[in-house]
């Protein structure tokens, strides 16, 4: 029992789990409609997307999290303009702001005298460097993602499956569209610091995605996200303890392993029972 509850005993090990848990609530929330509604890429590239502002928030000593937030606008403006100005579609746009804005912030961060922290800080975060005052300002952004995505769970629904159907049923698309990006970005910016900018998207996919294989309606594809998400928190920060391993690393590790695991164990289902055809995933009809 020791080695399950050692990793805990300490006062900043617990708000690391706790700074955790509150980091895999929201993302995995999020990361369903992320998963549903194919926009992955988008995600990891939001992810990078924020590194300039958090970058010069260090370098000129504003909050981070508002420079987070300016740089999430400014990205989202970027795929937009590119988008609507040009024929170009939209993953073109997505990838050149995804190497643009990472670059950006790497070059403004090399101008910081203790250049190699500042930057692993950024991307890879410091989950056992989580004080209070960053579990009160991931209250403060988490609530709201969670209330917003409950509130808008038919609209997001109709836009996942079908955004004409949504138009028909007098939806709004384009401002579902908006609000999800708002809870993507919210959620990234509020969770930087646990696990890391580059590291965020392992919590953003990967327990979503392992949970659309083995779910086959929208309500358990959050509830088994959310509980894999906790999982890869708690078991991370547990191995990182025992193996000494970076504790963000190791939890989105877990993530991401959860995924393979899983469709391996599904592979082989089906190959001793090829008779068996489940029902499609929420993922696969979305797709």
């Amino acid at each position: 029992m020791d080695w399950w509850t050692e990793p805990f005993l300490l006062g900043f090990q617990q708000r690391a789990l706790i700074g955790g848990l509150a980091a895999a609530v929201m993302t995995s929330v999020v990361g369903v409609w992320l998963v549903l509604r194919g926009m992955s890429f988008f995600g990891d590239a939001f992810v990078h997307g924020v590194i300039p502002g958090i970058a010069a928030a260090t370098i000129f000593g504003f909050n981070p999290y508002l420079g987070a937030a300016i740089a999430a606008i400014v990205m989202v403006g970027g795929i937009e303009l590119v988008h609507r100005q040009t024929a170009l579609k939209e993953d073109t746009a997505i990838g050149l702001l995804f190497v643009g804005m990472m670059a950006l912030g790497v070059a403004i961060i090399s101008k910081s005298s203790s250049y190699t922290g500042s930057l692993t800080a950024i991307l890879f975060g410091d989950i056992f460097g989580v004080d209070e005052g960053t579990l009160v300002t991931m209250a403060v952004l988490g609530v709201p993602v969670l209330v917003a995505s409950l509130f808008l769970y038919r609209p997001l629904l109709a836009l996942s499956f079908s955004p004409e159907k949504a138009q028909t049923l007098g939806m709004n698309p384009r401002f579902t569209h908006a609000a999800l990006l708002v809870l993507i970005a919210t959620a990234v910016i509020a969770s930087f610091q646990a696990v890391g900018t580059l590291l965020v998207f392992g919590l953003l996919v990967g327990p979503p995605a392992t949970a659309a294989l083995v779910t086959r309606t929208v309500p358990q594809m959050f509830a088994v996200s959310v509980v894999l998400a906790a999982v890869s928190v708690w078991l991370g920060l547990t191995l990182s303890y025992h193996l000494g391993t970076a504790g963000s690393a190791t939890m989105a590790l877990v993530a991401i392993a959860a995924f393979f695991a899983t469709l391996a164990v599904r592979g082989l289902v089906r190959a001793v029972r090829p008779s068996v055809d489940p029902d499609p995933s929420p993922a696969e009809v979305a797709a």
